[in-house]
Order: C-alpha cells, then structure tokens, then sequence
C-alpha cells in the first residue's frame, strides 16, 4: 500500500495514533477502568449496579434537550474528522483517506449485505452473553435508552447509534489499521492492540463488557483484513444495526426475559 518508513518516521506515526486515541476513544478507555474501580469498590456486586447511556440533560425542557443531544452525536465525530485530515495532509495513502479504509458509498450492495450478515451472526450471540455475563455477576444491566420521551427520541437514538458506528469502526478498525500498515508492523499486533482497547472503554459496563468487545473487536479486525478486503464501511453498518436494536428494544428485554422464563 505504501512504501517503506524510516525506523524515525514510524515513531512519528505511532505518537500520530497515540493522539488521535488519547483525544478519543483511549481517553474514554481511561475513565472506563476508573469506572470500573469505583463500581468494585463500592461493596455491591456488578450484576445489582445499572449503567446508564443515553440519558436525557434537560428532560424538563424539550428544546434544550435536543441540542445537547445533537451536540453529543457531533462532538465525538471531531476526532474522526481529525483522523482523515491526518491521512490526506500526513503521509498520504496512494488510495486517499477514505478509499484505503473502504469509508465511501462505491459498493453499498456489499456493504448492507456483509454489515447485515455480520449482524445476524453475531446478533443473538452477544445478547446471549450479556444475560449471562449479568446473571454470573460480572456484568452491570445496562440500561442504553433514557431520553425523555419526545417527538424527536427515536431518531436521535438512531442518529446516536450510527455516530457510534462511524466513530468506533473508523478509528479503531479504519484509521488504526491503516496507521500500522504505513509502519510496516504485523498486523495480528493491531487487530489484538486494537481489541483491547475496544474492550477497554467498555469497561464501565462490567468484564462482561470488555470480555465481550474484546471477542468483537478480534472478529472485526480479522473480517476487515481478510473477507472485507479493508472495506471498513460493513462495520459500521452492522455497529450501527447492533446499537441501534440495544436502544430502541431496550424496553422489550424485561417481557423476552419474562417470556423466556416461563
């Protein structure tokens, strides 16, 4: 993909993926394992604490509510602008910064063929483990839709779901993997780097959490280097499927749950 870096530059490289990380999702990892501290320490087992996300700022006031919640879906998406800026300015891959990652609209059939086949793959799969990983008492019941109903609660969940979708595929899976390559280091080294840095920041949730985003993330990354040809574009599609069933059928779980039991 590109041509071979001096042992110099492949450090300005790796400071370069450190930064983006640290002003993203590496920063959200670090308060992860914070979190996860605090809830150890706290005397109450995992499986009785609750992690909330999505939660309304403003419930009392509509209006303002909805710009938080636009402000929330845009923000964390500055580090991905950030990313590509860095790929087109900074040792530029000969494809451009968003057709070495497959992040554009040129094989959409693929992309929601493959982003839906994942999905339904490893769908059932991960709900199965979060049950259990609650039930074993690893794990906080997470709760992942807690806007204030309002004409505007479903999209923006939807909206959410997908700013997740781009801002975790594109840095973790597009920009990572892209980065490395450029320092000529083996990629089996990233995709498990990578991973446990997924796993990491969902560490608020409990080790169930992190047992089961590390799992995802090694899935992604060996999917996005072999089957998907570097096409990015599927994992996002199948990320945003996967939050966007967790918040808007959050409700649904207590009745499936009731209804399995009997």
């Amino acid at each position: 993909m590109t041509a071979e870096v001096a042992p110099g530059y492949r450090r300005v490289l790796w400071a370069e993926m450190a930064v983006v990380l640290m002003v993203s999702l590496g920063q959200s990892a670090v308060y992860a394992i914070l979190s996860i501290i605090e809830r150890m320490t706290r005397g109450v087992s995992l499986g009785s604490q609750t992690s909330t996300i999505n939660s309304s700022a403003t419930p009392d006031r509509p209006w303002l509510d909805l710009a938080y919640q636009v402000a929330y879906m845009t923000m964390p998406l500055m580090p991905v602008l950030l990313a590509f800026y860095l790929l087109a300015v900074h040792r530029r891959p000969e494809e451009g910064p968003f057709r070495v990652m497959g992040f554009d609209l040129r094989r959409p059939g693929f992309d929601l063929a493959w982003g839906f086949g994942i999905f339904a793959g490893i769908g059932a799969a991960g709900l199965a483990f979060y049950l259990t990983a609650v039930a074993i008492g690893i794990n906080t019941q997470v709760s992942p839709a807690n806007l204030a109903e309002n004409w505007w609660t479903v999209p923006v969940l939807i909206l959410l779901a997908i700013k997740n979708g781009i801002l975790e595929e594109v840095l973790m899976i597009g920009f990572l993997f892209t980065r490395w390559s450029q320092t000529g280091g083996r990629m089996w080294v990233i995709v498990v780097i990578s991973s446990l840095i997924r796993g990491a920041y969902h560490l608020y949730q409990g080790f169930g959490g992190f047992i089961g985003n590390v799992v995802m993330g090694l899935a992604f990354g060996w999917l996005f280097l072999t089957v998907l040809k570097r096409r990015v574009m599927p994992l996002v599609v199948t990320h945003s499927l996967l939050d966007i069933v967790s918040f808007l059928g959050a409700g649904l779980l207590p009745t499936l749950m009731s209804w399995i039991g009997r």
